[in-house]
């Protein structure tokens, strides 16, 4: 265990007076201010910068020294000039109370073997909305090497009556994509980046939206230490869990180009989804086998996490004195969820919307024809069954147990353990007579002698509830009516009859709702990980039984957790003028996400696409493709080629909040805030651009030629009044008007 100072000394310094370097000099055998070697290769990562505020910034840097295996002394040097002729003087804390006073122009750091010799530096004691360049030196026996010089500014003063201009960008695959999208960013003129999630994937090349190329992949040297997967077409990759796989993912995600370049220019500010463990993982319990066995792993998640510490320029919440422990216990091993203020106009909150949620409503693992909510609920709660509920009866009771033996025959043929779903311990046993009957007609089509369904004439007798296979669990062990494509008139009655599942957890939440009531600045933007917006699709008029329903996109983001996803839109909206900038979908969207049961209860909310990885249609084609149903249906390739039309769509008013959507684009945002408007430009690049790196001047100059736009924006009303959403159409700005589905003239 490092003592305590040192620690510190390794990662506060403090800023002090400015001075003009006159010789060249050397003190305790770090370097002075003379000319020294740059040298990538002991900077592979090369810099970064994070979490700006008024006085205070987070440096980054990875040293590698073949020659080495123990820690390695480092010094960083802060400057106001590029040309680093007016040195900051940096002061080592003594606490986790930053002191400002002078000091040396030269801070010694050291780069720690037991965090794979990362160094982070909080340098306090700044000015507010100032520009700093900084570099790091390595002293070998053969000289002095230098990292590339990194640019990074601190936010405004909380006074200060500035705009601020920034970048929001998620979802940034590294496996056969390149980062074109933040070539063409580093260009722009932006005070900080925010990253949504998903800046690390964790698998080598899964066929569900990865395709490794010679040139752009992803190798795992601990493949011991990884988990083996593999589609059901038989492909074979792998998911990191170890510290080194977690670590591998980083190192070579940062070897990029065009990402170090957008790191030494800007600093950023950045929360993690869920890729940088485990897809579609809730807390630490990944969604791989749907079931089929446990994946609960606290050990891989804290490996996740303890790289992330390690890898990301973030200023954590428990204070300067954090340090990353194994010993902790999870989820208490690190907290990433804060807030920042940028000037008098924006108030930046992050969330964590992985660490703390519960599992999905509907499990992975459910049995299909296991009832949950049964007709005297239904009644209670509409007054009558819903035209999608379907006919029930005991398991025990039905034909005198004939069903009941057959499922418990059949079970290892599908896969699951008749002793779980629909046979708990539970008394009655409820079990959709349609989904018998469906099963029946399925062993029929290979057997000689066909069994007898459930006879059609008692089912207009029969009670009526709600299955799993009406919510679109046609599968035992499936993310199908689990997360992905689920009924959503049955699932929002599944989810009011079971009540709150949360996503923030306790503690983030009523830190959320402070922060939000507390907030003082004109625009209060919310840096959510998941679609605020409603994303369901109906295709009633358009699809034959059983796929003539109105279906969510996906229930692994806020659709599938609506009574917080209502409390936290009401909370935002009776502040007023706030924002919510979103990732994870892989796809532009701008709406007004609103409140289930008062449509006037409504934020603005701004999605930006995909940096590389795949976009939602190119997802979608290929989900569709592999679901039990939807692959023969005649229609169902239209679902994806079609699916800006299913959403923003004025017929069916599906989604009357959500305004605009384009889905076969990768891309990042641009967000300009004043005292008067929040103002959200989209830059679009088609998914094609990806293919090959266009990072040099002449690649950037074609790239820009490729790139659309779409601009939007919210003016500042009275505290408490609804928002409104703005899109730009050539030069005049119109709203949108739910009631209409459409943008008034």
């Amino acid at each position: 265990m490092m003592r305590r100072r040192d620690f510190l000394r390794a990662t506060l310094v403090t800023a002090g007076s400015v001075v003009v370097p006159t010789a060249c000099s050397e003190e305790d055998g770090l370097p002075g201010a003379c000319d020294v070697n740059e040298d990538d290769s002991f900077f592979p990562q090369s810099v970064a910068s994070g979490d700006p505020r008024p006085d205070s910034v987070v440096l980054w840097t990875r040293v590698l020294d073949g020659d080495h295996k123990t820690d390695l002394a480092v010094a960083l040097v802060v400057a106001l000039d590029e040309a680093f002729t007016q040195l900051v003087e940096l002061k080592p804390g003594p606490s986790n109370v930053a002191v400002a006073g002078s000091g040396s122009t030269r801070a010694p750091v050291t780069a720690r073997a037991e965090f794979d010799y990362c160094v982070k530096v909080k340098v306090s004691g700044l000015s507010p909305g100032t520009t700093y360049y900084y570099r790091f030196y390595y002293t070998t026996g053969e000289g002095c090497f230098s990292s590339r010089i990194g640019r990074t500014r601190t936010a405004p003063a909380p006074d200060a009556d500035v705009p601020v201009r920034f970048a929001f960008v998620s979802c940034q695959d590294y496996v056969g994509r390149y980062y074109n999208a933040h070539a063409a960013l580093a260009n722009q003129q932006i005070d900080f980046i925010v990253h949504l999630g998903d800046y690390v994937y964790e698998t080598t090349g899964d066929p569900s939206f990865q395709t490794p190329s010679e040139q752009r992949k992803v190798a795992l040297s601990d493949v011991n230490g990884a988990i083996a997967l593999a589609s059901a077409e038989g492909v074979e990759y792998h998911a990191a869990r170890s510290l080194n796989n977690y670590r591998e993912l980083y190192k070579t995600y940062r070897s990029d180009q065009a990402l170090q370049r957008l790191h030494e220019r800007f600093p950023m500010i950045a929360v993690w989804d869920d890729h940088e463990f485990s897809d579609d993982c809730h807390g630490a319990t990944a969604t791989y086998f749907n079931g089929r066995e446990p994946e609960t792993d606290e050990d891989r998640r804290k490996a996740a996490n303890q790289a992330w510490f390690e890898y990301m320029p973030v200023d954590y919440p428990a204070g300067d004195d954090f340090r990353y422990s194994k010993a902790a216990k999870y989820p208490d091993d690190i907290t990433i969820y804060r807030d920042f203020t940028f000037g008098k106009h924006v108030h930046l909150v992050m969330t964590d919307l992985r660490s703390y949620r519960a599992d999905h409503l509907i499990p992975e693992d459910a049995f299909p024809g296991k009832v949950v909510v049964n007709q005297a609920w239904l009644v209670e709660q509409f007054g009558t069954p819903p035209p999608y509920a379907s006919p029930y009866e005991d398991i025990d009771t039905l034909a005198e147990g004939r069903y009941r033996d057959l499922l418990v025959e059949i079970a290892p043929t599908f896969g699951f353990d008749p002793s779980l779903g629909y046979a708990q311990n539970e008394r009655p046993r409820l079990i959709s007579a349609t989904f018998i009957n469906a099963v029946v007609a399925k062993l029929n089509e290979q057997r000689e002698e066909p069994l007898d369904p459930v006879d059609e004439r008692l089912l207009p007798y029969m009670d009526l509830g709600i299955s799993y296979a009406d919510i679109g669990k046609t599968d035992y062990f499936s993310a199908f009516g689990s997360r992905h494509l689920v009924v959503k008139d049955a699932f929002d009655a599944v989810s009011l009859f079971t009540g709150d599942t949360p996503a923030m957890g306790e503690a983030q939440k009523a830190w959320f709702m402070k922060s939000v009531k507390e907030s003082k600045s004109t625009w209060t933007v919310w840096g959510n990980e998941h679609c605020l917006s409603q994303l369901a699709i109906d295709l009633t008029m358009s699809a034959t039984e059983p796929l003539n329903r109105r279906f969510y996109l996906s229930c692994d983001g806020w659709d599938g957790f609506r009574a917080e996803r209502n409390e936290i839109i009401a909370a935002l909206a009776e502040r007023g003028n706030a924002v919510a900038i979103t990732g994870d979908l892989r796809a532009f969207l701008a709406g007004t996400p609103a409140v289930d049961t008062a449509p006037t209860t409504k934020i603005v909310e701004f999605v930006g696409a995909a940096v590389s990885s795949s976009t939602l249609r190119s997802t979608l084609q290929k989900q569709v493709a592999s679901h039990p149903l939807l692959k023969d249906a005649p229609s169902a390739g239209n679902i994806a080629s079609n699916i800006e039309k299913l959403l923003v769509d004025s017929e069916t008013k599906i989604n009357p909040h959500l305004a605009f959507c384009k889905a076969d684009s990768n891309g990042f945002c641009i967000a300009e805030a004043n005292a008067d408007e929040f103002v959200v430009t989209m830059y679009l690049l088609p998914e094609s651009a990806l293919a090959a790196p266009l990072y040099d001047e002449a690649g950037v100059a074609a790239l820009e030629k490729q790139i659309t736009f779409a601009r939007f924006k919210t003016i500042k009303t009275a505290a408490g009044e609804p928002s409104d959403l703005y899109w730009e159409d050539g030069g005049t700005w119109r709203k949108w008007n739910p009631d209409a589905v459409g943008w008034d003239e």
